[in-house]
């Protein structure tokens, strides 16, 4: 059946005749119906006729003003004095100005008060060793607070500091 096929287009081409052309038509309906299905689902995805979350209707008398939100966990913060470290030789930036506050439980504030000399003592000792090309990093913020809440969390001990948060933190 190939070579049949073959011949009849070879005795086209040799008696001069133009083969038929493929006609464009179903690829001009494949591509509206494509067009047409693609703006359908879009449509029906962006205001919400499927795959949207099926929202609770309100009882009577609540409206979204009554929401309720979740009551967060009572904290406490204790500040930590100002650190300035002289950044090595080499850098560009002599020094680094940090200032930090830890999220601790109201029951445990006044024992990790008592502490702030060694924390302060852990963050400088720290904040020493680091390398500058690691302080220049775009992301070096969130690896460097990771670290030195860490630290923090060994020398207090563990679960009386949820946080550190960094308030200041400026190379001149």
């Amino acid at each position: 059946m190939a070579k049949r096929e073959e011949n009849t287009a070879g005795e086209a081409e040799a008696s001069g005749e133009a083969p038929a052309k493929k006609s464009k038509k179903p690829l001009l309906i494949g591509l509206v119906l494509a067009l047409a299905l693609g703006g359908g689902g879009f449509y029906a995805t962006y205001t919400g006729l499927i795959l949207a979350p099926a929202a609770p209707a309100p009882a009577e008398g609540e409206g979204p003003a009554s929401a309720e939100i979740p009551e967060m966990p009572p904290v406490a913060f204790v500040p930590l004095e100002p650190l300035i470290i002289s950044l090595g030789p080499g850098a560009d930036n002599r020094h680094l100005r940090f200032r930090a506050e830890l999220e601790v439980e109201p029951k445990y504030q006044q024992d990790v008060e008592m502490l702030i000399p060694r924390v302060l003592d852990v963050l400088n000792t720290y904040l020493r060793a680091v390398d500058m090309r690691d302080i220049e990093e775009p992301s070096a913020l969130l690896k460097l607070r990771a670290q030195m809440l860490r630290r923090i969390q060994l020398v207090i001990g563990e679960g009386k500091v949820s946080d550190l948060l960094i308030t200041e933190f400026v190379l001149n």
